[in-house]
């Protein structure tokens, strides 16, 4: 027996398993076997299964049904039957329905931790501590949005039937951050649960049952990627909501090109832990810790890349080491055990393949002491690995670029302060970072400059759900939780009944027109062709051609620059180096706003007269469209300083901004309609938000946006803040939607040119707004201006600080 002055010299903890029999029993009264959850009922498993398995023994729990299209095709039938009487309730009875959701979850929060940890293998203190508890949080906190959805999103209608895929690290935790939104927006629900850890969405879907929750409000199918595929792919979904890697979130931006159905996702990530000189070494050790063996390393916003300061460099790795070497891994029921079991042995084997990969390279790998032949005995038949090390790291190797999805720490040095922003964003994921500094201006600084959604503060890895969370660049697009969560779930109530747009006439070709045309002016007068635009300069086009812009007879106006690819490279190139108009205030861009506005305006007839004679409206009417470009870009001028974001105080002590940032570059194709009016609509929001601009204007009328150039230069529009290419604008838009270098495309045209647009930004999943062919009223401030635009002009950097002691 241990003595207690033994246990003291020691620090050795005994075991101290948590008790399972409940939910084994529950198991146990399915027979091992579970089909799906349709129209408020399991449907008998079928033949073709799939095994669920205890990662940390190997030990098989159930057999699961695995979903195909029958079945997958009658969830979404059943989401869209009860979708009609599920969105027409009021929000307080929905928000009943959430409530309900949540004191199941609570009620039952033991046997839905035990059961996670079975079923994924992290260590039971974290299922019962976090996981749990910040489900029911979310079924809560979406409560109260639904009783608020009417009044705080006026304007704005449930997108439809959801179609959800979650992912097996955290999958209660997914299930909530998915279904809870959806359900307080009004939509219903086609639920994927991952193929490694179903049961905790089984187990939901009883209590849906047990709440009350209407009939086809909630479904769930289980399987694979070919079930995925399948739910993904099903016409009769509004929305999808994916959580996974950034491989497969390409696969499925492909899949929905065209579709019309609204896309989120949110992937994979290579997070920085960055780690001053003027950090708390010991509290930094410790984020260390939560960062990457938190859940294994099986987290998507691990802290797995740390970025030193060298002087604190090697006092931070031994101490590192030293905390290493007290950490249990263990038993995932076991109370003391710190690390638990990876999920499945397909997953082993893909961390030490990486890890023997970067031994290869030259890499130094360290592991605790206890890591030797009798721990891999100890642990033989599970899915263990122990905490792991690697420094002497290039910043260009797979190592420091790569997921590896396991308990490995890569770690670097930096010197200055710039260098470490240089090296947090040398990364094509921008999930999250964590900054270690007592210095709140040096914390606050790398906050703001790291491109990464999410951005803790001397802490790490937490979570709320009234806190967006989200990446920047291959990490994904949208947001999870708070309002920007919500509206994720929401369309505007017009686009629901817009009209499609006719299709357009082909661009003429850029040859000379034919002689009963007729010459743009009159005779002697001198030809002006009108050129591109780019970094404040008017330039000919590359390609060397020119096309006819034709009056509504056909009659030749003049020619405009047929521009190609590489002068979409030029304009994105003057856009990148215009990045100071990003930095400015909101209040000074205002002012540009302002002189822009007011310049249009002393040239109100020019340009009526230009709208007349292109579109042949009639000066009326085009005297109508200028005077309305002025008010909307004197509406932006005034939002440019008021978007200002939001507070929130998640947790005692600790405050998470909600920050609306640029996306820098944003490639906009304009419509064909309202020349003028559609051009300013897009280009002003973008520009107040502090993005740089490359634009297609109407590629039949877009001699209004040409005349811009003049304005643009005499109103103190720096240089490359808008850049105006003219020519194909369905060819153009594709090459924007191609260039890793545009953050984000917007495109109003056709269908088949939205498609394009979707389906090309794929390459680094830009964010893209299209409009699928449907008409927008430019007109109507209800479809032509407003907060919308502010919204897809940013994204939402969720920075969680200290505050107080």
């Amino acid at each position: 027996m241990n003595k207690i002055v033994t246990i003291l010299d020691s620090m050795d903890y005994g075991p101290s398993p948590e008790e399972d029999g409940h939910v084994r029993a529950w198991l146990k009264r399915h027979g091992g076997r579970f089909g799906h959850f349709v129209g408020g009922r399991f449907t008998r498993p079928g033949e073709a299964t799939f095994e669920v398995r205890n990662p940390a023994d190997g030990e098989l729990l159930a057999d699961v049904a695995e979903a195909d299209e029958k079945d997958v095709d009658a969830a979404v039938k059943s989401a869209a039957s009860a979708f009609k009487s599920w969105s027409a309730l009021s929000g307080t009875e929905r928000a009943r329905h959430l409530y309900a959701i949540a004191r199941q979850v609570q009620k039952h929060a033991r046997f839905l931790a035990v059961l996670e940890t079975l079923d994924n293998g992290k260590p039971i203190r974290e299922t019962r501590d976090i996981d749990v508890p910040l489900v029911a949080r979310h079924f809560y906190h979406h409560a109260g949005w639904a009783e608020l959805r009417d009044s705080e999103f006026p304007g704005h209608v449930p997108a439809g039937v959801c179609g959800q895929i979650i992912p097996w690290n955290f999958p209660l935790l997914m299930l909530a951050w998915k279904v809870a939104p959806a359900l307080a927006a009004g939509c219903t629900v086609v639920l994927k649960s991952a193929e490694h850890t179903p049961l905790t969405a089984l187990a939901f879907a009883e209590l849906c049952a047990e709440a009350g929750l209407p009939a086809g409000v909630f479904n769930l199918v289980n399987g694979g990627g070919t079930t995925g595929a399948l739910v993904a792919g099903h016409p009769g979904l509004a929305k999808l909501a994916f959580t996974g890697s950034t491989e497969v979130g390409r696969l499925l931006r492909r899949q929905t090109a065209g579709t019309g159905k609204k896309l989120s996702l949110e992937l994979g990530g290579k997070s920085p832990f960055v780690v001053f000189d003027t950090a708390d070494i010991d509290a930094a050790v410790e984020g260390v810790v939560d960062a990457i063996w938190f859940n294994q390393g099986e987290v998507c916003c691990a802290g797995s890349r740390a970025l030193v300061q060298e002087g604190i460099a090697d006092r931070f790795h031994a101490k590192l080491r030293a905390r290493m070497e007290t950490l249990r891994v263990g038993p995932p029921l076991d109370k003391s055990t710190d690390v638990g079991a990876v999920v499945a042995p397909v997953q082993i084997a893909s961390i030490r393949a990486k890890v023997e990969a970067g031994v290869a390279e030259g890499a130094t790998l360290w592991q605790p002491s206890w890591a030797d032949e009798a721990f891999a005995k100890a642990t033989e038949g599970g899915c263990f690995f122990p905490p792991s090390l690697f420094t002497g790291v290039s910043p260009a190797s797979a190592l420091a670029q790569e997921e590896i999805f396991g308990p490995v720490l890569v770690s670097m040095t930096f010197r200055t302060p710039g260098e470490a922003i240089t090296l947090a964003n040398n990364s094509r994921y921008g999930l999250a970072a964590s900054i270690w500094s007592q210095n709140l201006d040096v914390a606050f600084d790398a906050a703001r400059k790291v491109k990464a959604g999410v951005v803790w503060i001397n802490s790490t890895n937490l979570f709320d759900a009234a806190v967006g969370f989200g990446g920047y660049k291959e990490s994904g697009f949208g947001r999870e939780g708070g309002r920007e969560g919500m509206l994720e779930y929401l369309v505007a109530a017009w686009e629901k009944k817009a009209r499609m747009l006719p299709a357009g006439a082909a661009l003429p070709a850029p040859v000379p027109v034919d002689g009963d045309a007729g010459p743009g002016a009159g005779s002697g007068a001198l030809d002006r062709t009108v050129k591109l635009y780019v970094g404040g300069r008017q330039v000919r086009p590359d390609s060397g051609y020119s096309y006819p812009v034709l009056d509504p007879k056909g009659r030749l106006i003049t020619e405009a620059g047929y521009g190609n690819r590489k002068d979409i490279r030029n304009a994105v190139e003057a856009a990148r180096k215009a990045d100071a108009w990003s930095e400015m205030t909101g209040h000074a861009r205002a002012q540009v706003l302002w002189f822009l506005a007011e310049n249009l305006e002393l040239r109100s007839a020019e340009f009526a007269a230009r709208i007349d004679r292109m579109t042949g409206v009639g000066g009326k009417q085009a005297a109508r469209e200028v005077a309305a470009s002025v008010a909307r870009i004197v509406h932006y001028a005034a939002w440019a300083d008021k978007y200002d974001g939001r507070v929130r105080a998640p947790q005692g002590r600790m405050l998470a901004l909600a920050l609306p940032e640029p996306f820098e570059v944003i490639g906009i194709s304009c419509p064909h309609e309202a020349p003028l009016l559609g051009f300013v609509s897009l280009v002003a929001p973008a520009i107040a938000m502090g993005n740089r601009v490359v634009v297609t204007p109407s590629q039949h009328h877009p001699l209004a946006a040409c005349d811009l150039y003049q304005v643009l230069d005499t109103s103190d529009v720096p240089d490359g803040v808008v850049n105006i290419i003219t020519g194909d604008r369905d060819q153009l838009a594709s090459v924007m939607a191609r260039h890793d270098d545009v953050a984000a495309c917007w495109y109003v045209g056709s269908a088949e040119g939205s498609a394009t647009v979707e389906r090309d930004s794929a390459g680094n999943l830009k964010a893209t707004w299209v409009n699928h062919g449907k008409a927008r009223d430019w007109f109507d401030p209800a479809q032509g201006q407003g907060e919308a635009f502010l919204f897809r002009a940013t994204r939402i950097k969720s920075i969680w600080t200290p505050f107080g002691v």
